[in-house]
């Protein structure tokens, strides 16, 4: 297992006050997380945010799980046994759950129902912690199948309804680059899990490198892929024309492009989306040093690392709801729309791994653990988000997210790899 222990000494450029901040830093965010407890599993923030949501506790677990904490593992474990306890007839993970008091039962999320990265998140937790029992394989299974029938027209791709991955009050859609991105993470864990069991994860693998060459030829725009028109001809006709036309219209992106729809498609940097490519080997070197440059080029780790999106979205855009204006979430530089998320800045420590830059993920790790620190009413708060402009927290305080990615992103840069994940055939070994 991952052993970045709270204590763990990170390379020799940091000076030891920054030393001293980064290792407050990890203590801080351990005893947040195993505060956050309920009676459902890990609550995904303090008061405002009770339940065990999917998502949130994952990414909360990845950093637990690679320091090491075994107390956090037992409690990821707990968490994705009640998400998995209300999965659907047809074998949907609920975005979220909830049990109000001891001894009630859980109950599953109906507002975001319909939510799919919850699937695809329960079964990449299952590869972290090394592997599932029966019963539990059986519900992976079902989260797999359910998650195959999301390809509505059998293109490869997952087909997302808007506003049903992380960003739960924005306009992505249709194939959406999230989405897929860890489409192709659930079936390289599902590959890894198989073989765990002693079975061929083969048809996982292939299925892997079908979705990873599918999203470089839909949501890349640029030299570093060859566009295969054959290909497209021959298989997929109805990429032909939005192909056609983002080559013609945008001639090259330094990023994935964040969805493509019917005869339509998005033109913005999706942050998430782009770090989780780098992070789990959707983009090879070429691409993870475009987007890395881009996103320091615009700004995007400035004032805190990392924003969610850039250019915002304005009233003007095409892309803008008139939902955006709900409790005064999703203007320009707020929320999805381009605010400042901790946990968005643990997975841009972990991208900067990845790609060899062990200097610039350094330094952003520093500042991530200043931007824990900061708070309204007192330091480590672990806020939600924060202001993409003038760099205020906005969002709810104690989010377990914002502990667990800098717990990752602390060990990624002490261990110069980031656990679980990265280029293919890392995959196989979770516990390195």
């Amino acid at each position: 297992m991952p052993g970045g222990a709270a204590g763990d000494t990170l390379p020799d450029m940091l000076s030891a006050e920054d030393q001293a901040m980064v290792d407050k830093a990890r203590d801080e965010a351990l005893r947040l997380v195993h505060d956050n407890v309920g009676v459902a599993g890990m609550r995904a923030g303090g008061a405002a945010y009770p339940e065990v949501w999917v998502r949130d506790t994952v990414i909360t677990g990845l950093g637990l799980a690679a320091a090491g904490d075994d107390r956090g593992l037992r409690l990821l474990r707990r968490s994705m046994a009640s998400a998995g306890a209300l999965q659907s007839r047809l074998g949907r993970i609920p975005n979220h759950v909830y049990a109000s008091a001891a001894g009630a039962e859980p109950v599953a999320d109906t507002m975001f129902a319909g939510a799919v990265d919850a699937s695809l998140w329960y079964i990449v937790a299952h590869h972290v912690l090394g592997g599932a029992d029966d019963d539990t394989s059986s519900r992976l299974a079902a989260a797999h199948r359910w998650l195959e029938y999301q390809d509505v027209n059998e293109c490869g791709l997952l087909e997302v309804h808007e506003s049903m991955d992380w960003a739960d009050l924005f306009a992505n859609r249709y194939n959406s680059l999230l989405p897929n991105v860890l489409w192709y993470a659930a079936n390289r864990a599902m590959a890894t899990l198989a073989r765990g069991r002693g079975e061929d994860g083969e048809q996982f693998d292939e299925r892997a490198e079908g979705i990873r060459f599918r999203i470089n030829q839909l949501l890349w725009v640029g030299p570093e892929v060859r566009r295969d028109e054959r290909w497209i001809r021959e298989n997929r006709l109805e990429w032909e024309y939005p192909t056609r036309l983002v080559d013609t219209v945008l001639g090259h992106r330094p990023y994935y492009l964040p969805y493509m729809a019917f005869r339509d498609f998005g033109d913005r940097f999706d942050t998430l989306g782009n770090l989780l490519a780098i992070l789990f080997g959707v983009a090879d070197a070429a691409q993870s040093g475009r987007i890395i440059d881009y996103a320091h080029g615009v700004g995007l780790d400035d004032p805190w690392p990392v924003k969610a999106c850039w250019p915002p979205i304005t009233e003007a855009d095409k892309d803008w709801r008139e939902y955006y204006r709900l409790y005064n979430l999703n203007y320009p530089h707020q929320y999805h729309n381009g605010g400042a998320w901790p946990f968005l800045g643990g997975f841009h420590v972990a991208a900067l791994v990845t790609a060899g830059r062990t200097d610039e993920a350094e330094a952003a790790l520093v500042k991530l653990a200043r931007m824990n620190r900061a708070g309204r009413d007192g330091e480590w708060e672990f806020n939600e988000w924060f202001h993409g402009l003038s760099g205020q927290p906005m969002g709810h305080q104690r989010q377990s997210w914002s502990a667990g990615m800098f717990l990752y992103a602390a060990d990624a840069v002490a261990r110069r790899a980031p656990a679980f994940f990265g280029r293919p055939g890392r995959w196989d070994s979770p516990s390195s």
